[in-house]
This record gives C-alpha cells, sequence and structure tokens, in this order.
C-alpha cells in the first residue's frame, strides 16, 4: 500500500512539473514586431520631475534588427530635434528561464551605458522597470511599448521619485514603419 501511495506522489508531482513547463512562456519574439525602419514622433517634457507641462515635439528615424536568432536585437535611432547628433543605441537581450527582457541605452548625451530595463510582454503590452539616476537625484524608470500592429507601435518612459506610487512621463514616441 506504502509503495502505491508513494507512486501516485511521484506521478502527480511529474505530472504537475511537466504542467509547469509547458506552460511557461516564450518571449523571445517579443520585439519582432520591431524589426525594420521606422520614423517617429516624439512629444518631450522639457523639465523632468520639475512640475513643467512644457513640451517640445521633433521627430526621428529608427532602424531594429534581430541577434542571435531574436534572443537579442539592437535599434539605432536619430532625433532630429535641432541638436546635431541627437540620438541613441538600445540593446535588449531576452532570459529564457526568467521570461524577461533587459533594456540597454546609450545615449547621445553621455555615451554610457544606462541602467537596465526589466520587463516582459504581457497581452501585448511590454512594460519594463529600473532604477536610475536623474540630475542627480535617483528615479524609478518605467518603460511602456504598447498600440503595436504591423506598422505602428508607441513606446512612453515615466520617472517616479515615489518608489512607483506615482509616475509622471516624460517622453513619447509614436513610430511608423518605413521598412521591413
Amino acid at each position: 500500500m506504502m509503495m502505491l501511495i508513494r507512486n501516485v506522489v511521484v506521478l502527480i508531482a511529474l505530472t504537475f512539473s511537466l504542467t509547469a513547463r509547458a506552460a511557461v512562456r516564450d518571449g523571445s519574439h517579443d520585439f519582432d514586431f520591431w524589426f525594420g525602419q521606422w520614423t517617429s514622433t516624439h512629444h518631450k517634457l522639457k523639465h523632468r520631475l520639475a512640475g513643467s507641462n512644457e513640451w517640445e515635439d521633433f521627430t526621428g528615424t529608427a532602424i531594429a534588427r534581430p541577434l542571435l536568432g531574436g534572443r537579442a536585437n539592437t535599434d539605432e535611432n536619430i532625433f532630429h530635434s535641432g541638436v546635431a547628433g541627437a540620438g541613441g543605441i538600445a540593446f535588449r537581450t531576452y532570459d529564457p528561464n526568467k521570461d524577461l527582457w533587459s533594456i540597454y541605452w546609450i545615449g547621445t548625451t553621455s555615451y554610457t551605458i544606462d541602467p537596465p530595463m526589466v520587463g516582459r510582454f504581457v497581452d501585448g503590452v511590454g512594460t519594463f522597470y529600473g532604477d536610475d539616476v536623474w540630475e542627480g537625484r535617483p528615479v524609478r524608470a518605467r518603460f511602456i511599448w504598447s498600440k503595436i500592429d504591423l506598422t505602428h507601435a508607441h513606446w512612453e518612459q515615466a520617472y517616479s521619485i515615489d518608489g512607483g506610487k506615482t509616475w509622471e512621463t516624460n517622453w513619447v514616441m509614436d513610430f511608423t514603419r518605413t521598412a521591413f
């Protein structure tokens, strides 16, 4: 009888383990929509975390491509903001064990790699969080990718100074595909 109970318990545990593994989501293709060439419109808060409602608008271009079979990717953004050479490079890596993407940014204002933004897509919306510093002040940062279809994508960035209780959106980009 004890052997039968043991076998039933092992069978239940094995079934649960296999079911749990089958339920693990493979997010390695979450950014496949992004590969190609894009134009962008930017709506950027002029003074972040200062209670400002003054925004600047400009355009840009982006070219994105997959790396390592899609488990990594990169894009280059050129900003037509009136500042010569303004832009940056994003580099993303996917961890299949955690089902998480890490996004790294190198911008022309500092030419250093910013701390990673980490997150995933759920129901077609990508949400990513990270810790950063803005003008010497520690902030929690959030990126949201949304409104994604074959020819459009929406991205926004927000900062929080209260650990994520409230957010100030400070940059919005809307992308339109120009080529695959």
